[in-house]
């Protein structure tokens, strides 16, 4: 089974202080008007130039081993290796904002507007990350609807290039869910385009299973150790 969402303006719209954080600015900072004056035009941009589409479709764990092998890159152990070997159901997923947006902030670094440029990139990937965190509850809903979860499972999200899986697992997680179907294209380098874009996996069941210790090998190696904050947001079993 297959969905396509597609999303209003409003939906999309990328949180304040993401964008802000985006840029190096601390949330709850105060800025400059000029700052804020970047920021509105920015939001401005996104709002008329993005066309964001997301889509799943489920996958089997058997399918999801070969996609997550990929060409054998991954690290040897990781913690989307351990993760989906004890979800209760998996999905691919692949998201975009359009190329249109893209277009935008190319045309304002090329222009010499590096300060709206930066600003509009911030917003565009703070705004493909809060779609991200739509399509999390979206898949959840469709398992519910189908008695395939119940009110306590926990869907989340994870993407190769990030905790030891390889960016070339993109090559065999286009090939099973094809997003091209959303306007999703994948260079020789494994980069999606349009760049403004997120794909991987949803994985679902107790939230138990998606607490993890940042002791893998790897995990030394994260500056950003961003799956920090979205343990402590898990909800308590």
């Amino acid at each position: 089974m297959t969905e396509i969402i597609t999303f209003s303006a409003e939906e999309a719209a990328p949180d304040r202080n993401a964008v802000f954080e985006g840029q190096g600015i601390p949330a709850g900072a105060v800025v400059t008007q000029d700052t804020e004056d970047l920021y509105n035009t920015a939001r401005d941009v996104l709002s008329d130039s993005a066309a964001p589409v997301a889509m799943f479709a489920e996958i089997s764990k058997a399918d999801f081993a070969v996609v997550y092998r990929g060409v054998g890159f991954n690290e040897p152990s990781t913690p989307v290796k351990d993760i989906s070997a004890r979800a209760e159901q998996l999905a691919l997923f692949a998201l975009t904002l359009g190329k249109s947006i893209s277009e935008k902030i190319t045309e304002r670094f090329e222009a010499g507007d590096f300060a709206t440029a930066s600003m509009l990139d911030s917003a565009a990937s703070a705004a493909a990350d809060r779609l991200a965190g739509i399509v999390e509850p979206r898949f959840l809903e469709y398992l519910l609807s189908r008695e395939l979860a119940t009110p306590s499972t926990t869907v989340l999200g994870y993407s190769p290039g990030y905790c030891g899986w390889h960016m070339s697992g993109q090559e065999k997680l286009f090939e099973f869910l094809q997003p091209g179907r959303i306007g999703i294209s994948l260079t020789e380098s494994f980069l999606m385009q349009p760049l403004k874009s997120i794909s991987g996996v949803l994985i679902a069941g107790p939230a138990d299973i998606h607490r993890f210790a940042n002791s893998y090998p790897l995990c030394s190696l994260c500056e950003t150790q961003s799956c920090r904050k979205r343990i402590r947001a898990l909800p308590e079993t």
